[in-house]
């Protein structure tokens, strides 16, 4: 399939901010690429390259775009620059540029899919010496054969930044429209930015099996390969897969215990709210693998776990979700997240961390068991075969305490006892209820003692001035919703200068400076990935940031890009109910 085909449909996406008319252009789209192509398509379609749960990185920074541009253009690397910062945009910029190249063209050709995406996925396995210069050569390969056009968009997947407005819902609903659409007789009445179907029953259950689908397999392109060649019959047939993480579900914020009651009924399921990090743990046999909130595999950092979870998980095929709590190794008293923290991202002397920096892995799941998917088995069910699964010792492995009851005072003196230990507070879980991959649901809410905090993605920042001059400031944060990002405010509190006094402008400006997409004078537009926890006073209308709201005096509590992605940040949704909230009270 030719990649200007796929280039063609960017732009359409491009064009318009309509979420129908987004999902009719894709599903329109999707009908007809051949079913070899597809995996691979959807995946190019959400800027990627490797699905969710893969940890593959392209590992491409704007400094390397840049030379390979030089290199398939011969345009003076000053030039190339001044016109970054013109356009603000290094897509916008390949797309100007490539009409200005010098060098020979003799036997480019057209692009295929295949090739953008073979040479993007090469990227990823490239490492020893010499990887720089043939990570260069891999993408001025590409913008050689490729129009001007296509060029803009080669870059931007280069750098995860595509900007094409997809998100996962549209494409969910592109999947089932595309496959099952033709025989619901549904259309797109575009004037009224509508659709027009038969039989709408029908249609949500097509959706609901796409969705389905996706909880299962965390991957879009693998989900529409299905449904293409096998129909409803083959995305029903799908399952959870050992050593295939699955989105972890959420749980709402809940004010007191009544409304606790609330939402999940009564009796209710308390447990513990530990101040850890989640950890999805899969066994088969004698492998373990690990993997943290946002997918990324952690099992080679934890091996003190992995020694835990084989002798005392009593399953051959397992998946438990859990929390990592750190603890003092002289008190036995649990530590809150940030000492322990630094164990995910250690690549040196791990034996060394796991001794100064010891875990207690805290079950409170099983999402599959010897073969069987439990995803849609009631929690009390599900919590039954959990305390027959781990066998536990304190330290190492246990299942997290709780208590079933439809008692207020039981619960207040649980939660009090929980805070009393060092916990963030509570969990309450309705016992009927089946786990939901990747969805903030009422069934599961939490109680903390504290002010809600936020967590958002930093999505621009501003280099300093004087000492500071090196340094990254000033940070634009952003909520999310299905259609994007929005800007909330900007923060520089709760930041040192000094990295002993605590996380500092140096830290900051080295997780960022990677991610940085583009430069306008001081100011820079960061690739949507660092997480942040923002303590705040309140929350005001304000028609200066793009979600409509500010932050009054912001605050940085803690780095949470380890166990945080952007797509699980504070929603649009939640800062408006955050706001209503606030001026009811």
């Amino acid at each position: 399939m030719e990649y200007a085909k796929l280039v063609s449909v960017y732009t359409a996406l491009e064009s318009t901010t309509k979420r129908l008319a987004k999902t009719r252009t894709l599903a329109d789209f999707l009908r007809d690429v051949p079913e070899s192509d597809v995996a691979s398509v959807v995946l190019l379609l959400q800027g990627k390259v490797f699905p969710n749960w893969d940890d593959r990185k392209v590992g491409i920074a704007s400094r390397l775009v840049l030379k390979a541009l030089h290199t398939a253009t011969g345009v003076a690397a000053a030039t190339i620059e001044d016109t970054w910062k013109e356009t603000g945009d290094l897509g916008l910029a390949a797309e100007q540029l490539m009409g200005k190249k010098k060098q020979a063209t003799l036997f480019s050709s057209s692009l295929s899919v295949e090739k953008v995406f073979t040479n993007l996925q090469k990227l990823a396995s490239m490492e020893g010496q010499g990887t720089v210069t043939r990570k260069v050569q891999l993408v001025a390969e590409l913008l050689t054969s490729a129009t001007n056009l296509e060029a803009r968009y080669i870059i931007r997947t280069v750098l995860e930044d595509l900007r094409v407005g997809v998100g996962e819902g549209s494409l969910r609903d592109s999947i089932a429209w595309a496959y099952f659409g033709k025989e619901l007789n549904l259309s797109y009445d575009e004037e009224k930015n509508d659709i027009v179907i038969d039989d709408r029953e029908e249609y949500v259950k097509a959706v609901d099996a796409v969705q389905g689908a996706y909880d299962l397999t965390n991957d879009f392109g693998k989900v529409a390969r299905e449904a293409k060649k096998n129909g409803l019959k083959g995305l029903n047939a799908l399952s959870v897969t050992v050593f295939t993480p699955l989105k972890c579900m959420l749980a709402l914020k809940v004010a007191d215990i009544e409304e606790g009651f609330e939402r999940c009924g009564k009796p209710v399921a308390c447990e513990n709210k530990l101040d850890g990090f989640r950890m999805q743990i899969h066994k088969d046999g004698d492998e373990v693998k690990l993997f943290t909130r946002r997918l990324d595999e952690v099992t080679r950092q934890f091996p003190d776990v992995v020694a835990h979870v084989k002798s005392h998980i009593n399953a051959k095929q397992v998946i438990l979700d859990a929390e990592a709590v750190g603890f003092d190794v002289s008190t036995g008293k649990y530590l809150p997240f940030q000492s322990i923290g630094q164990r995910i991202r250690r690549k040196y002397d791990i034996k060394k961390m796991a001794s100064e920096y010891p875990v207690e892995v805290n079950v409170f799941d099983i999402l599959y068991h010897d073969g069987k998917t439990l995803l849609s088995h009631p929690f009390s069910e599900r919590r039954e075969l959990l305390e027959k699964v781990v066998k536990g010792e304190e330290r190492k492995v246990v299942v997290v305490p709780s208590i079933v009851s439809s008692s207020k005072t039981e619960i207040s003196a649980f939660y009090k006892k929980s805070l009393a230990a060092g916990n963030e507070g509570a969990m309450f879980k309705k016992l009927d209820a089946p786990y939901k991959p990747g969805a903030r649901v009422g069934h599961m809410c939490k109680l903390k003692d504290e002010q809600d905090a936020l967590d958002l993605v930093i999505v621009g920042a501003e280099w300093g001035e004087g000492k500071r001059s090196t340094w990254l400031s000033s940070f634009t944060l952003a909520c999310s919703d299905s259609s994007g990002f929005f800007e909330v405010g900007k923060v520089g509190t709760g930041i040192k200068e000094k990295p002993e006094e605590g996380l500092s402008f140096g830290e900051m400006t080295d997780e960022l400076k990677p991610l940085i997409i583009s430069e306008r004078g001081k100011s820079v537009v960061i690739k949507p990935k660092i997480v942040v926890e923002i303590a705040y006073e309140e929350i005001q209308k304000s028609p200066t940031y793009s979600s409509g709201y500010a932050l009054r005096f912001p605050r940085v509590k803690r780095l949470r890009s380890m166990e945080r992605s952007a797509m699980d940040i504070t929603t649009l949704a939640e800062i408006e109910r955050l706001y209503r909230k606030q001026k009811k009270s």
